[in-house]
């Protein structure tokens, strides 16, 4: 049985934060930022919307989308570093929300890369006939780690919710290959401190990402015996436009056919995938029978890549 993604939707908070309004906060200026990151606004949840409640609006969006209610839900999967609280999971809390049932519901944290783990977890689970319909989700909050006094990272940050129903699709559709990985050594480059704001190597980080973005693209796609020529779109992490571009030219594909929402959402970590996949099947810029590889990096050190064929 092969899985492959039924539907997508996603939310991001009303709120905008440009470049301009950065500038009254830490000294920085909107070229800066521009030309160094890709980034022009951000959006930024509420004090009363919380993780969990981004889950909820972006999963309702994925499970119209798949013609579905929750009841038809057999697992809840929440890629996220920034739950509402510790514990109870996110996933708990989305599943109770949903009313999907007694479900499994779990949390995973893997940075930027936890919603391909999420995908790599329910391939498995439907492939083996284990489950049939799981609800993947990528969502953070990350306003309320942000360090609003470092200018270094503070600008790069916005938070929002993408999700994707994961089912048995027809055969040679869906996910077709994966890569996932890790190097906790480079922990230290990317992580949460003791009073809970976001840290990073900056230097360190890029060079880790565009070296590991374009190989684990390519990867996914020597994998399946295809050339880089088969890829149809591209959708990488949306953390620097100049990591992007590492993979997009390695694969040589157009500009045209890499996602690029990092203009107008910034790096929402685990969302930022699904937010941008869920959009370009919004604007149809993902068609039937497109070969789709999705790549991302984050804090851990991790990593993970997805090849699927688009359609059901």
């Amino acid at each position: 049985m092969d899985a492959g993604l039924l539907g997508t939707g996603h939310y991001v908070p009303e709120n905008v934060l440009t470049n301009q309004d950065m500038e009254k906060i830490v000294d920085t200026n909107d070229e800066w930022i521009r030309t160094r990151t890709g980034i022009e606004e951000r959006r930024i949840a509420s004090d009363d919307v919380d993780t969990s409640d981004m889950a909820f609006f972006a999963a309702q969006n994925a499970l119209n989308e798949a013609n579905m209610t929750a009841e038809d839900l057999d697992m809840i999967l929440v890629a996220t570093v920034t739950p509402d609280t510790p514990f109870p999971s996110v996933a708990c809390m989305l599943q109770d929300r949903l009313g999907a049932g007694k479900v499994a519901a779990m949390d995973i944290s893997a940075a930027c890369s936890g919603f391909m783990y999420g995908m790599v977890t329910a391939k498995q689970f439907i492939e083996t006939k284990a489950y049939k319909n799981i609800l993947v989700v990528g969502v953070e909050k990350l306003s309320k780690i942000t360090d609003w006094s470092d200018r270094n990272t503070c600008v790069l940050f916005g938070d929002g919710a993408g999700a994707a129903v994961v089912g048995p699709v027809s055969e040679g559709k869906g996910i077709l290959s994966f890569e996932l990985g890790a190097d906790g050594s480079g922990g230290k480059e990317l992580y949460q401190d003791k009073n809970n704001h976001l840290q990073m190597n900056g230097r360190e980080v890029f060079k880790f990402a565009v070296r590991q973005m374009p190989e684990s693209s390519v990867n996914v796609i020597e994998q399946l015996g295809y050339n880089k020529e088969d890829v149809d779109y591209l959708i990488p992490h949306q953390a620097n436009i100049r990591i992007m571009e590492s993979a997009r030219e390695r694969l040589g594909i157009s500009k045209d056919k890499m996602a690029d929402s990092i203009k107008k959402y910034g790096n929402n970590s685990s969302a930022s995938i699904p937010i941008a996949l869920s959009e370009a099947v919004r604007d149809g810029k993902i068609k039937d029978n497109d070969l789709v590889v999705m790549v991302g990096f984050g804090g851990g050190l991790t990593w993970g890549a997805v090849a699927l064929r688009w359609g059901k």
